[in-house]
């Protein structure tokens, strides 16, 4: 199936000189997975990184060769896509708090018990999204960059080697743009995960300083729960790496929705205060 039209290699070929931005769009596209087909598409990307090429799980338990599980009920789905041929590259989702039963919306709640969790201005949860199955194919990476592939599809347009050492580091990049994306759509100003280590340090390099909930624990290997606040997020990946930032906020498309939400949430937060604050003047002193 095909994503987004194939473009030529004179339209993706801009060199070393256009800004990341232009650079990084011309060969990729993040498209929310917003069809059953395009659901469908993540949900076997998933089974070939999580079932094959990481057993994390069990492919057994996935035997028609797509990963799913319980929370892709209430998430967000994404695809990063490769411009030249529209192959699938990679996949993350957003799961989103459930409006009958936040405490039990995440992955996150069932694994760690710090008390954070419980603070409803450091943990939002009606507004807080987890970030999961955030992954790139080991697959893809090989057939894009390995040159005995040369005839296959993946080489249809040819990048250079100044090129790919460019674009390398920053494959993930759409995939944290359409995280951006579907908070903005959904209403949410934080994220939540449990991350590796390994991830959490990449993040880093691109800005993205995740505040750690509590010590490593065990699951699927050592992982630290981990949260974010959106706007703090991308108001610091502004000054660290503007770079970054024009990516994943689009040019600053998407700062003004991730504004908007931190500040209605403030406001509703001084609401609240302010009436809990008139109920306690109102309720007599004991003797």
């Amino acid at each position: 199936m095909a994503f987004v039209k194939p473009i030529s290699q004179h339209a993706v070929h801009h060199g070393t000189e256009s800004t990341l931005a232009d650079f990084y769009w011309s060969w990729f596209d993040a498209k929310i997975a917003s069809s059953d087909d395009l659901r469908d598409t993540a949900f076997r990307l998933r089974y070939r990184v999580y079932c094959v090429e990481n057993p994390f799980e069990d492919p057994s338990a996935n035997s028609d060769g797509r990963e799913t599980d319980e929370f892709d009920s209430h998430s967000a789905h994404s695809l990063l896509i490769y411009r030249p041929n529209a192959t699938p590259a990679g996949t993350v989702r957003l799961v989103l708090p459930l409006t009958s039963d936040p405490d039990n919306s995440f992955a996150l709640q069932r694994v760690c018990t710090e008390p954070l969790l419980r603070d409803r201005n450091k943990f939002p949860v009606t507004s807080m999204a987890e970030v999961s199955r955030f992954c790139i194919s080991k697959e893809f990476r090989r057939r894009w960059s390995d040159t005995t592939y040369a005839d296959d599809d993946l080489s249809t347009t040819e990048m250079s080697v100044d090129e790919e050492r460019r674009i390398l580091p920053h494959l993930s990049l759409g995939l944290i743009e359409s995280l951006v994306r579907m908070s903005v759509e959904n209403g949410i100003t934080h994220w939540c995960a449990v991350m590796e280590p390994t991830l959490l340090r990449l993040l880093t390099r691109l800005g993205i300083h995740f505040q750690s909930i509590g010590p490593l624990i065990q699951y699927h290997g050592r992982r630290q729960p981990c949260y974010i606040p959106l706007r703090d997020m991308l108001a610091r990946v502004q000054r660290e790496r503007p770079d970054v930032w024009d990516v994943i906020t689009r040019g600053g498309q998407h700062w003004a929705g991730v504004s908007r939400l931190a500040a209605e949430k403030s406001i509703s937060e001084d609401l609240k205060n302010a009436a809990l604050d008139a109920d306690r003047l109102r309720t007599p002193k004991s003797a």
